[in-house]
């Protein structure tokens, strides 16, 4: 482990950090189908639940904003998912610094 280490968990970070940035418009949650009927599977309807700020809520979507609240989620999936790629990458950084320290003082 050495700078070289450092140099590539940089480079690393500054692409998800790119990355980040195209995000578009996103949400937490999930979306369902139900219906008002379940034993025959008639009347259906759309909904998103989710938490947010320590809040739980079950919200009713129309069936034109299904593609547009579907595409919300997968954003926001994508961005948990590079946030915590980026949080492990920069554990991994501060290990390595700490090693380098380590050796730099012996």
């Amino acid at each position: 482990m050495n700078d070289k280490t450092l140099s590539q968990i940089e480079k690393k970070i500054e692409k998800i950090k790119q990355q980040l940035e195209t995000i578009q418009q996103m949400r937490p949650g999930s979306l369902t189908r139900q219906y008002r009927n379940p034993k025959d599977k008639t009347g259906s309807y759309y909904q998103i639940s989710y938490t947010h700020k320590m809040k739980s809520r079950t919200e009713y979507v129309r069936s034109e904003f299904v593609g547009p609240i579907e595409e919300q989620i997968s954003e926001y999936k994508r961005f948990r998912e590079l946030v915590d790629q980026w949080v492990d990458l920069s554990i991994e950084h501060s290990k390595v610094q700490i090693d380098i320290s380590k050796k730099a003082k012996q």
